[in-house]
């Protein structure tokens, strides 16, 4: 193909004025033609491609601001549950502490009724243990004398010669 450009190139008619550079009326016209070709482009491609370009960056910003106001309203939204569930924490901590302490007071009230529901039964079964206790010694001491004695006879040389 470049071969045939230079052929037709180098066979053109240079003779006249001007030759291969001679304008003419043709340099008018195709500037004339450039200028039509750019205004109908600029009116058929270049506008609707320009405003499409604009819609769509108009479309961008929009969402773009939509999307930061929702995560600003959803940081304020999470930050305000936060605030609240510290809130609802810190009550049932101070709930759980007031529970335990009227559970103690509850717990030491009835320990010491109990207490004193079970001092009156304890003393009085001290009191016959000790009772049971002197009338036990009372009854064996007499006891617990003649074995004694008995012992301390088989023991001794007298209660030897008895013994054989």
């Amino acid at each position: 193909y470049m071969v045939n450009s230079l052929i037709i190139i180098s066979n053109a008619d240079i003779s006249g004025p001007g030759g291969l550079f001679d304008f003419g009326a043709t340099l008018p016209i195709v500037a004339f033609q450039f200028l039509i070709l750019m205004i109908i482009l600029n009116i058929f491609l270049y506008n609707p491609l320009l405003n499409i370009l604009e819609q769509r960056n108009e479309y961008i910003i929009t969402n773009l601001a939509e999307a930061s106001k929702l995560l600003n309203e959803a940081n304020l939204l999470t930050s305000d549950y936060e605030q609240q569930l510290t809130n609802v924490r810190k009550e049932t901590q101070l709930e759980l502490s007031n529970f335990q302490k009227i559970y103690k007071q509850v717990f030491d009230i009835e320990l010491n009724i109990c207490q004193k529901s079970i001092q009156p039964l304890l003393e009085s079964f001290i009191t016959e243990l000790f009772m049971d206790r002197e009338e036990i010694l009372n009854e064996t001491d007499p006891l617990i004398y003649t074995l004694c004695r008995i012992i301390q006879l088989t023991t001794s040389p007298i209660g030897e010669s008895f013994n054989k």
